[in-house]
Formats: structure tokens, C-alpha cells, sequence
């Protein structure tokens, strides 16, 4: 069936991260983790691992959600949700398009990403016009909400506490920080500062109503607070630490007259801290159970599966170096071996330097440019092997891919080094049948790395 033991190989990483896909599907986690309560309380359910959530007597159930999965979990949602007769659904939501079948109640945004776009903002302020209504409404202690928060929700729900800064201006203001250089716990900060949805305030409009945050994940675990940029999670960082950023990266010459005069006026006040923001957050699915499900399929494949995390957030070069070796490591060991890695690495186009100097790249992204050159770091005695990337969402950059594979048979030629310098890896993987194309997943749980070596 396979010409040679690296189709296998290739099969063999395409079939493990299918599955994992599969596994950690947002609909699946919905049904798995939702667990009726008992039979005489039909309106209750328990959450696998937290605690009971009573819907009984509920007039009205509010469901604000937003990202690149909300979709998928606005629908998960209400098909898994005990709801009594009479019960109103009202909400926004903010995602990549319009899904086939609206909600009646619900109210659609198509949220921009990378960079927010004038629908971003205007959910926003439909999300907190929903809140602030339930909120003050004498039926507010027969009112339930769910926040559903999935990876590019920074972008895609966007307010200036100032309203007086323009879409534009906002737009112009998060390229300055995807580009600043500034690692994202700082980036973080000084989004969560300029906005009035971001870190907790979302979560503080909601106020006193009951509420949960379901989470997927494409942060660390131990960061949640940086998914979304913390809508409804307390914020840790001060307008103090904000300030100190704006000047250690020189970022106030560089934003919009209008948002530079926001972070210098005594408009920029303090998010609410933890212990201040009542919370209760629930994650329904994070990269790690990606990993677990890699790892659990690449066993039923009889190899041993190594997970290592440890070059997440790394540069690209140092993470493909430092995997390249471990493999080499364990398949002394092991012989037959899958080293699993998810995260996400980095890459920095030359604009990224804090100039600002226009870069045309070509098509690609992080996990194809991770691949690419992984494939020169192969040896041809490393023979059997495959190197394997892709982003959990389906997209990788500007590119119609997800991501590559690679092997040592494709070698290292002038054209790799070309595309690596030129940032267009699609274009040289493509060319070679090495893409990985599966259009939007509707979830988003970072990336998965798969070496497989025999």
C-alpha cells in the first residue's frame, strides 16, 4: 500500500491528528462533560470535575460568546442545556461567519481577526448592552449567563474605554502591538487596560447576575487570564506595570493620536483584581487534552509517545533544533517512537523588529515555516522520519493550510532556504504535496507537533 516506510510515517502522523481533531471535538467535549444531574431534576446538570449548575425556574438564559470556536459552542451549548418551558434565550455572537442555523435571540457579529474590525466592536457593545439590561432587571435573579470564550476572541470583540477612538484607530493600535516585539503577557496588559470588555470588565457588566465561563483554550493552562485577553477573568497587571511597557518598547510615538492621548490621560484606571471579581470559570478543552489524544492514538499505533511541551512559546529555530534532537534521543531508546509537542512557536517577520518597515511576505505561517525548517535540520541516515505540524483551528497564517510534514527525502535545496528566507513555505510545501489542508475546525486548542521516527 505505501512505497516506502516514510509514506507510512506520513499516513501514520495525518491518521494521529485526525483523531486527536476528533477527540477534542468541541461537541464531544459538550457531551462528555455534561452530565445530568438525576432524573427528579431534570434543569440541573453536573460539570465533570466542578460542580452542579441549577437552571430551575429560570426566565431568562443569556449567552454571550465569542471567538474562532463560538460557533460551535453556542450550538453545543444549546443542544446539551436543560432549559424549562418559557425560558428566554437572548446573546450575541462574534465568530469568523455566520453559522448556517442563528439562534432566535442571538445576535451575529462577524468579528475581525487578526485585527479587530467595526462588527468586532459592535458586538461588544451589543454584549454589554445585554448585560447591563438583564443586569438591572427585576428579573435578574432568574437569569443565567454562559460566557463562551475560545482562541481569537481578542481581536474579534473589541471596545475602547474611551468611546471617542474610532474603529480605525483601534484596528491601527493592535498592529502596533502584534508587530512591538513585546512578549503577550505584555501585549496582554495593555489590551486589557484600553478596552471596556477585556480583563474582567465583561465579567464585571454581568454583575450580580450567575454566571459561567466556558473555556477552549489556545493559552496555557496556567494563563487563562491571556485567552481572549481575560473578558471575564480578574486581571493581575496594574496601570502602573501598563505604563512601564508603553515606555520600555517605546509604543506611545507609534499609536494613533487618539489612543495616545487615552493612555496618558486618567482615563487608563485600574481592571478588576482577583479576590474583587466573583469567577467562576470552567475549561472545556485546552492543547493538553490535544496532546492526550495524540498520545493515546499514537500508542494504539504501537509506537511509544513522548509529550513535551517544552519549547512551547519558543522561536521556531531553537524549537525544531531542540525537538530534532530529542527524537534523535529517544528513538535510540525507544526505536519505534512519537514525540508530541503542542503550543505554539514563534516567528518574527522582519517588521516585527520594532521599525515598522514594510515586509511583504509570501504565503505560510508558523507551522509550515516550523516544518520547513525542520526538513533541513534532517540528515538522510535519520531515515525513516516525519516531521509534522499543524494548527488545531485548521489555519496556519495567510495560507490555505493548516500546516506540512516533512521528511529528510525532501533534503535541504536552495529553494527551502529561499522560502524560509522569504517567509513562503506554503508555496515550497505545497509545490511538493506537503500541505496539510483542512479548512476551519471550528475549535482551537494551539498547535500539535508530531515526529515520528522508526
Amino acid at each position: 500500500m505505501f512505497e516506502s516506510r516514510e509514506e507510512y510515517l506520513q499516513d501514520a502522523a495525518k491518521t494521529i491528528f485526525a483523531t486527536s481533531l476528533a477527540a477534542c471535538s468541541v461537541e464531544q467535549a459538550f457531551f462528555s462533560r455534561f452530565i445530568p444531574s438525576d432524573p427528579a431534576r431534570p434543569y440541573s446538570f453536573h460539570l465533570v470535575g466542578d460542580g452542579e449548575i441549577d437552571l430551575s425556574g429560570l426566565k431568562r438564559l443569556i449567552v454571550i460568546s465569542v471567538g474562532k470556536g463560538a460557533a460551535t459552542m453556542l450550538q453545543s451549548l444549546l443542544e446539551r442545556l436543560p432549559r424549562s418551558p418559557g425560558c428566554l434565550i437572548d446573546g450575541v455572537l462574534v465568530a469568523p461567519a455566520r453559522p448556517a442555523v442563528l439562534p432566535h435571540g442571538i445576535q451575529f457579529f462577524q468579528g475581525g481577526h487578526p485585527l479587530p474590525n467595526a462588527e468586532s466592536m459592535a458586538g461588544a457593545s451589543a454584549a454589554l448592552a445585554v448585560l447591563h439590561s438583564a443586569a438591572t432587571s427585576p428579573d435578574a435573579s432568574e437569569t443565567f449567563c454562559f460566557f463562551l470564550i475560545s482562541g481569537g476572541a481578542s481581536a474579534m470583540m473589541e471596545l475602547p474605554l474611551d468611546e471617542s477612538i474610532s474603529s480605525e484607530d483601534v484596528n491601527a493600535f493592535h498592529q502596533v502591538l502584534v508587530h512591538c516585539g513585546a512578549n503577550i503577557a505584555d501585549i496582554n496588559s495593555i489590551r486589557k487596560h484600553f478596552s471596556a470588555v477585556k480583563g474582567g470588565r465583561l465579567g464585571l457588566a454581568s454583575l450580580p447576575l450567575r454566571s459561567i465561563s466556558l473555556l477552549v483554550s489556545d493559552v496555557p493552562a496556567d494563563h487563562l487570564d491571556a485567552l481572549g485577553s481575560g473578558p471575564t477573568v480578574p486581571d493581575p497587571s496594574t496601570v502602573e506595570q501598563c505604563r512601564a511597557i508603553l515606555e520600555r518598547h517605546q509604543l506611545l510615538p507609534q499609536f494613533p493620536v487618539s489612543v495616545r492621548r487615552f493612555f496618558s490621560s486618567d482615563r487608563l484606571i485600574e481592571t478588576p483584581k482577583p479576590g474583587a471579581l466573583p469567577t467562576h470559570v470552567y475549561l472545556l478543552l485546552s492543547s493538553n487534552d490535544l496532546s492526550e489524544a495524540a498520545s493515546a492514538k499514537a500508542e494504539s499505533l504501537g509506537y511509544t509517545a513522548v509529550i513535551d511541551n517544552t519549547c512551547d512559546d519558543w522561536d521556531f529555530r531553537l524549537a525544531a533544533e531542540y525537538l530534532v534532537a530529542r527524537l534523535r534521543d529517544l528513538r535510540r531508546q525507544y526505536g519505534r517512537v512519537c514525540l508530541i509537542s503542542s503550543g505554539e512557536v514563534t516567528v518574527r517577520l522582519p517588521s516585527d523588529d520594532g521599525s515598522r518597515a514594510p515586509f511583504l511576505a509570501g504565503l505560510g505561517g508558523r507551522n509550515q515555516h516550523f516544518a520547513l525548517y525542520a526538513q533541513t535540520l534532517l540528515r538522510p541516515e535519520d531515515r525513516p522520519v516525519v516531521i509534522f505540524s499543524a494548527g488545531s483551528d485548521g489555519i496556519d497564517g495567510n495560507s490555505p493550510a493548516a500546516g506540512a510534514f516533512v521528511t529528510p527525502q525532501q533534503g535541504r535545496d536552495q529553494r527551502a532556504d529561499e522560502a524560509l528566507q522569504n517567509f513562503d513555505s506554503f508555496t515550497y510545501l505545497n509545490e511538493r504535496g506537503a500541505t496539510v489542508l483542512t479548512g476551519p475546525t471550528g475549535n482551537n486548542l494551539r498547535d500539535l507537533r508530531l515526529l515520528l521516527a522508526e
